[in-house]
C-alpha cells in the first residue's frame, strides 16, 4: 500500500493539490497542504506539485481495500469512495456504488414506427431547388404527398450559410501538430487541430470568424472542395496533408494503411495473451500511452511480474507511459527500436531476457535481447512474433479521411419554410421537423437554434457549394406532417403535390 504526505519545507501552499483532489482529502491548514483520511493514493497530486513536496512511499494501511477497476488502481478507507466515485470499500469490499439503470420499454405502436420511417426521408432533396433570398418569399419547392398513409410536407430550399465549418477526422499515427496549432491552405489559415481520437487526429476548417477574414474565402472554398470528394492540400505543425474524403490521408507523401487498434495500453489489454509467447516482455509502442505487458494489470491478470524493463515515456500508472509524439514508431520520437527501452532494471532483469518492441498498428515489430554486457542486440522476428503483429493489423480498420459539416440555420432562412421561425425552432426540437442535408440525416445539438452535425459522405449527391460573402451553400430539407406545417404557420398557398411541381422539372433520381 502507498502513503501519501507532503514535505511541509517544501510545500508553498499554492492549493493546487488541494482544488484539484478527486476524493478532496487534501486541504490548507496553516499555509501549509495536508492530507486527510479519505486519500486513496491517486498519485495525482504528486504529478502536478510544482515544487515536488508530495511524497508517495510504501506503507502498512489497514482497512484499506485496492480497487481493480481501472489502471488508477486507488487503495481505498473503508467506508470511503474511489477517485471516480463510482466505488466505496464496504467492510473491506469494493462495492459499485450506483444502482444498474435500465431503460422501461414503451410498446411500439406499427404506425408510429411507419410515421418514424416515412419523415425520415424528404420528398425531395433540395440539391437543384434554388434559394430562398431574401427570404420574405416562400421557398422555392413545398411539397405535400400521402405515403403510406401519412400527409407529408418536405420543404426545400439551398439555404446560405455563413455559420458553418467542417470537422475533418483523419486517420494517422503520426503526428501533425498540438491541439490549437493552425491549419493552412495555400498559406492561409483556413482552420485548426482540435484533438486527438484513437487513431485519429480532428481538424476544424472555418466558421464565421474565419470566413469574415479578408481570406476567408479561402476556407470556404476548402469545405466545398473537400465535400465534393476532391484532393486538398493542407499544412499543418510543419506536415503536408493530402486529404480526399472516403480515401486514406496522405501525410508527407505517404499513404496511411490502417488506424491502430487502440492504444498500447488497449492492445496490451486485448492481445496480452498472444503476446506474452513471444517474449519475456512486450513494450506497445504509442505516442499517448506506451505500455509495459509485466507490470500492465492485463500482465497481472495473466499471472506475470514486473520483469525490470522500463519503456521511454513518462509513468501514468502501472505498465502505462505517456509517449513523446514525433515522427517514429507509433507516432512516438523513437526512431529505432532499442530506443523503446529507457532504462533495465539489473535487479529484475537478466541478461538473456528477450523483449519484443511492436506498434499499435501491427505495422512495425522488433525483437531484441539483453546481452551480458546489458546491451541490446535485435534478433530475427520468430514466428510468434509476426503472427502476433499479423493479428494486431488484420484487427485494425482502413485508415481513411471522412468529413462532418456542422452548421447553424438562423436568420432569415427559416421565413421561407414558415411565417413563424420560432415555432419551427421549436418543432424541429421537438423532434416533429425532420431536418436533413442533400437527404442526408442530421444529429441536431441541444440548446437554442437549428445547429446539426451531417456527414457529406451521406448526401444524395456531394453538392455543397460557396459564394464570396463569403458562405456556404447547402442543400436543406425540412420534412414534418402536413397537419404540423399548418399548426406551424407554413405557406399553405405554396403547396403543391410532388408530381405537379415536378413536372416539366429535369430531374435526377436517387435511391
Amino acid at each position: 500500500m502507498k502513503l501519501v504526505r507532503i514535505e511541509e519545507a517544501k510545500c508553498t501552499g499554492c492549493g493546487l493539490c488541494a482544488r484539484n483532489c478527486p476524493t478532496g482529502a487534501i486541504r490548507l491548514e496553516g499555509g501549509k497542504a495536508r492530507v486527510g483520511e479519505a486519500c486513496v493514493a491517486c498519485g495525482l497530486c504528486a504529478r502536478i506539485c510544482p515544487v515536488e513536496a508530495v511524497i508517495v512511499e510504501e506503507a502498512v494501511k489497514p482497512k484499506v481495500a485496492k480497487c481493480f477497476n481501472c489502471p488508477v488502481e486507488c487503495e481505498i478507507p473503508e467506508g470511503f469512495l474511489g477517485a471516480c466515485k463510482r466505488y466505496r470499500n464496504v467492510k473491506g469490499e469494493i462495492v459499485r456504488v450506483e444502482p444498474l439503470v435500465v431503460p422501461r420499454r414503451k410498446p411500439v405502436r406499427v404506425e408510429e414506427a411507419v410515421k418514424e420511417k416515412v419523415l425520415s426521408r424528404p420528398l425531395t432533396t433540395a440539391i437543384g431547388a434554388g434559394t430562398t433570398y431574401p427570404d420574405l418569399k416562400p421557398a422555392p419547392y413545398i411539397l405535400e404527398d400521402r405515403v403510406e398513409g401519412v400527409d407529408v410536407v418536405t420543404v426545400v430550399s439551398e439555404t446560405p450559410l455563413s455559420y458553418c465549418g467542417m470537422l475533418l477526422k483523419i486517420d494517422t499515427e503520426k503526428s501533425i501538430g498540438g491541439e490549437g496549432e493552425p491549419v493552412k491552405r495555400e498559406g492561409v489559415k483556413v482552420g485548426s487541430i482540435i484533438m486527438e481520437q484513437y487513431g485519429s487526429k480532428l481538424i476544424q476548417l472555418g466558421g464565421v470568424n474565419t470566413f469574415i477574414q479578408k481570406l476567408g474565402a479561402v476556407a470556404a472554398r476548402t469545405i466545398v472542395d473537400l465535400a465534393r470528394g476532391e484532393t486538398v492540400e493542407l499544412e499543418a505543425g510543419g506536415h503536408r496533408l493530402e486529404l480526399r474524403v472516403g480515401e486514406p490521408p496522405i501525410v508527407d507523401g505517404k499513404a496511411e494503411e490502417r488506424m491502430r487498434v487502440g492504444c498500447g495500453s488497449a492492445t496490451v489489454g486485448m492481445f496480452g495473451d498472444v503476446l506474452k509467447e513471444v517474449a519475456d516482455e512486450v513494450i506497445v509502442v504509442d505516442h499517448h500511452i506506451t505500455a509495459v505487458l509485466s507490470e500492465h494489470p492485463a500482465g497481472r491478470f495473466l499471472g506475470l511480474t514486473p520483469k525490470g524493463i522500463i519503456p521511454r515515456g513518462r509513468k501514468s500508472t502501472p505498465g502505462r507511459y505517456f509517449g513523446y509524439p514525433g515522427d517514429g514508431w507509433g507516432g512516438t520520437d523513437i526512431l529505432e527500436p532499442e530506443q523503446a527501452v529507457a532504462q533495465i532494471d539489473r535487479r529484475l532483469a537478466k541478461p538473456g531476457m528477450t523483449i519484443f518492441i511492436v506498434e499499435t498498428t501491427g505495422s512495425r515489430g522488433a525483437l531484441l535481447q539483453i546481452q551480458p554486457d546489458w546491451t541490446l542486440k535485435r534478433l530475427e522476428l520468430t514466428d510468434k512474433a509476426r503472427e502476433a503483429m499479423r493479428l494486431i493489423a488484420e484487427s485494425c480498420e482502413r485508415a481513411r479521411v471522412s468529413a462532418v459539416l456542422i452548421a447553424g440555420v438562423g436568420g432569415s432562412a427559416r421565413r421561407g419554410v414558415t411565417r413563424y421561425p420560432l415555432k419551427l425552432n421549436e418543432a424541429v426540437h421537438r423532434g416533429l421537423v425532420r431536418v436533413t442535408l442533400g437527404g442526408a440525416p442530421t444529429y441536431l445539438l441541444p440548446g437554442g437554434g437549428i445547429t446539426f452535425l451531417a456527414d457529406v459522405e451521406q448526401m444524395a449527391r456531394r453538392s455543397l457549394h460557396w459564394t464570396p460573402t463569403p458562405a456556404i451553400i447547402a442543400p436543406l430539407e425540412y420534412t414534418m406532417e402536413k397537419s404540423l406545417y399548418e399548426a406551424i404557420g407554413g405557406h399553405i398557398q405554396a403547396l403543391k403535390k410532388v408530381e405537379e411541381a415536378l413536372k416539366g422539372r429535369r430531374i435526377e433520381l436517387v435511391d
